[in-house]
């Protein structure tokens, strides 16, 4: 059966290469990046290489929050129902610290962009058939500190981004059951793949990039997956796993999603 499929962050990286692996397969697929010049040349490289024409794109720059409620009003307009969303667009270093909006640019794109456009995307999510939500984690998960959030306390880019990832797993742990019909799953899709952001990083890389997008396409698509809402995915040992603890920590999560929502009311 073929899919509708939002990935964000296509432009580049595991989010490009899943984007690929979907568009042979036939699925309708509806991509983000930041920048509309390369967007537009990956959906057109796409079509081009994939025979397939149902490949539709949305511009949104995640360290501003209000284009991120634009792009999710305009994906409403125009996308019917959503069968998987992959919120798969990330930061580590960035040449700005703070969003529009001064939150921590680590927090800002990798936890309250996703946070803020899966809310709003729900009632398409709640149309799909089997509906999922695949969060990309990672293996550095370090506790939340609020100050560091709002944009109170400087961090460096190690310590901000692992407290993000954290966020969003913590997240996800939440939203699988708060939700009925929807599958959610958070996965670290593998430590230093060959993509931008770890070679910006560290210089170096483990793994080549399609083991983070081969793991994407099966939690997107496989019946075996269907059964693990809530859990966690480390595609270093190839296998669901424990996130950090305070992923299941009842009053760590109740203050997260109770800060959240303040920011995102």
């Amino acid at each position: 059966m073929k899919k509708n499929i939002l990935i964000t962050g296509s432009t580049d990286g595991i989010g490009k290469s899943t984007a690929f692996k979907l568009a042979k397969e036939g699925h309708t697929l509806y991509l983000h990046g930041r920048n509309s010049n390369r967007l537009n040349q990956l959906i057109d490289t796409i079509k081009e290489e994939t025979n397939n024409n149902n490949i539709y794109g949305f511009v949104a720059d995640f360290a501003d929050l209000s284009d991120v409620k634009r792009m999710s009003d305009e994906v409403q307009k125009e996308v019917k129902y959503l069968d998987v969303l992959i919120n798969n667009a990330g930061v580590f270093n960035s040449p700005i610290s703070y969003s529009k909006q001064g939150y921590d640019i680590r927090y800002a794109v990798n936890y309250l962009a996703p946070y803020l456009l899966t809310r709003e995307l729900l009632p398409l999510l709640n149309l799909g058939h089997q509906s999922r939500i695949i969060n990309l984690s990672s293996a550095a998960q370090s506790e939340v500190s609020y100050d560091v959030m709002m944009g109170k306390q400087p961090s460096n880019a190690n310590a901000s981004y692992a407290q993000s990832k954290l966020a969003l797993t913590m997240w996800s742990y939440y939203l699988a059951h708060q939700l009925e019909g929807i599958t959610v799953i958070s996965v670290n899709p593998g430590s230093l793949l060959n993509t931008k952001m770890a070679l910006e990083a560290y210089g170096q890389h483990w793994s080549p990039v399609d083991k983070g997008a081969n793991i994407l396409y099966d939690l997107a698509l496989s019946e075996n997956h269907a059964a693990h809402n809530g859990d966690y995915f480390d595609n270093d040992a190839g296998r669901y796993a424990k996130a950090h603890p305070d992923t299941y920590n009842e009053s760590a999560v109740k203050q997260l999603i109770d800060v959240t929502n303040k920011i995102l009311h």
